[in-house]
């Protein structure tokens, strides 16, 4: 065969030319074991949301986090069949098209390599050692992790049909978006200089911010903020599970962002695991201050926390700064579980405030990035930020993480006002599917024996008894409004000033 020469949209033609050889077969070997461990990740994710819920709509949360994979993937394998009787191509994504074509504009990506048109044996826009198909398949993980972490919001009164429609949506208009704008040379804050080496706008502050957008459009559960609603986490078996699903694979998550099996990939993942253990322990010591007692709940979401936080910088800040990532990212994370009592929005799984908050934590860490951590790669050449004085790097780092707060935020609320007008599309299930559990009305299903199901309500009389009573208070409660407003209508009517 003739010498690889890098030429041509796909690499060189591979009946001729050996693509292989351009690449180092340990890149390769690294990078696919990566994508691996960040598969491994979504049930991780399930696992963790579904041992923070209770148990009648436990099941469901695994089920949405691992239905993401199958329906990103969707974009794939459906139009695959659409489109190969007209063309020659393999098989269609256009959402990798839309993020990382080599062609892309400042904000989105053309469709250059619409059904995979060209994706073989060329360099990859996000990393000289691997070819665009390695890379592809790489970030498509990443593509389906995003929606899981923010699904979760969905919690114990989402309808799943709308859920899946909003994966599919949402992964087109706000992920592939932020990906182009954050990873593609040719994106605006790419160009700009903002850094983030793994995911902290486009996988955390993006998904974070679309939970807390997707929990005020459904509205809080039935009796939160009562006495009604006794919300504990009904297996931490679970939680923890999650937790070392993620930890394991979010080696690959931050350690493969390398591009490559390199120093800086080693570097990448020494910081990971120091980030996640200093975030376990600093939410362990704030709960044991509180409350008292050593929470198992507290050092998963710690750890989790310190791992978010981390992401953003993991491949470009020395090693000592993860203990600063993990601490101060693990008590941003605890302080702003608040955040949602303050705004009275039900965000059942604190997704706001673990991802979108420690998102944010972590990019603005990011003035702690050094030049020659960068540089560990062979290729890799930055500014630095404030270790190198300099100084503009917070404000690339501020604008980044608020333009994809804002942008998911506001995409996701339009979004899911759009789909809840559709028939067919409500978002939320009626009063007897969330208290009867989401596991039971829409799947009829159960995480456990049925009998587990039946502790919280000792007979189905019982479940119809309590529907009866939540809708009499419900009309009871809009009966004295309405005569509140009369109230008020009369004695305004007496005045010459309108009401205040």
């Amino acid at each position: 065969m003739d010498h690889y020469n890098g030429t041509g949209a796909t690499g060189g033609d591979s009946r001729t030319v050996n693509l292989n050889q351009r690449y180092n077969p340990g890149d390769m070997a690294w990078i696919l074991a990566s994508t691996a461990l960040v598969w491994l990740m979504i049930p991780g994710v399930g696992f963790f949301y579904s041992g923070l819920a209770r148990r009648k709509s436990a099941l469901s949360l695994i089920l949405l986090t691992i239905m993401s994979t199958a329906v990103v993937s969707f974009q794939a394998s459906l139009s695959r069949y659409l489109i190969s009787p007209l063309t020659s191509q393999k098989w269609f994504f256009w959402g990798y098209s839309l993020a990382f074509s080599h062609s892309a504009g400042l904000f989105i990506g053309d469709l250059a390599n619409f059904g995979f048109k060209g994706v073989l044996g060329r360099v990859s826009v996000g990393s000289p050692f691997i070819p665009d198909a390695l890379y592809a398949v790489y970030q498509l993980m990443f593509a389906c992790i995003t929606p899981a972490l923010a699904i979760g919001a969905a919690s114990e009164r989402g309808r799943l049909l709308p859920c899946i429609v909003f994966i599919f949506v949402w992964s087109t208009l706000v992920y592939d978006v932020i990906a182009c704008w954050t990873w593609n040379p040719s994106g605006w804050m790419f160009k700009m200089g903002s850094i983030d080496f793994a995911g902290g706008s486009p996988v955390h502050i993006s998904s974070g911010s679309a939970a807390l957008a997707y929990s005020l459009m459904l509205g809080k559960r039935h009796g939160h903020g009562t006495n009604e609603l006794n919300f504990r986490p009904h297996n931490v078996t679970h939680v923890a599970l999650g937790t070392a699903l993620l930890w394991f694979g979010w080696f690959g998550f931050n350690g493969g962002s390398a591009g490559g099996a390199n120093l800086r990939a080693v570097s990448a993942c020494i910081v990971t695991n120091l980030a996640a253990s200093t975030g376990a322990i600093t939410w362990v010591l704030l709960d044991l201050n509180f409350e008292k007692k050593w929470t198992t709940v507290g050092f998963c979401s710690g750890a989790v926390a310190g791992l978010v936080a981390i992401t953003p910088g993991s491949g470009f800040v020395p090693p000592w700064t993860a203990v600063i990532f993990g601490i101060l990212g693990s008590a941003a994370c605890n302080y702003a579980t608040k955040i949602k009592y303050w705004l009275g929005i039900d965000d059942a799984l604190d997704i706001f405030a673990i991802h979108g908050i420690g998102g944010l934590v972590g990019n603005i860490f990011g003035i702690f990035a050094a030049d020659y951590i960068a540089a560990l790669d062979g290729v890799t050449v930055i500014p630095g930020g404030w270790l190198n004085h300099h100084w503009i790097q917070l404000g690339y780092q501020l604008a980044d993480s608020m333009a994809c707060m804002a942008y998911s935020f506001v995409v996701t609320c339009i979004i899911l006002f759009i789909m809840n007008l559709i028939p067919g599309l409500s978002l939320r299930v009626p009063i007897e599917g969330e208290l009867a559990g989401i596991d039971d009305y829409e799947g009829g299903e159960f995480a456990y024996d049925y009998v587990e199901n039946e502790r919280d309500y000792r007979s189905r009389a019982d479940l119809e008894t309590s529907i009866l009573d939540v809708k009499k208070a419900d009309d009871g409660a809009r009966a004295i409004d309405m005569s509140t407003l009369h109230i008020d209508k009369s004695i305004h009517s007496s005045h010459d000033e309108p009401p205040q």
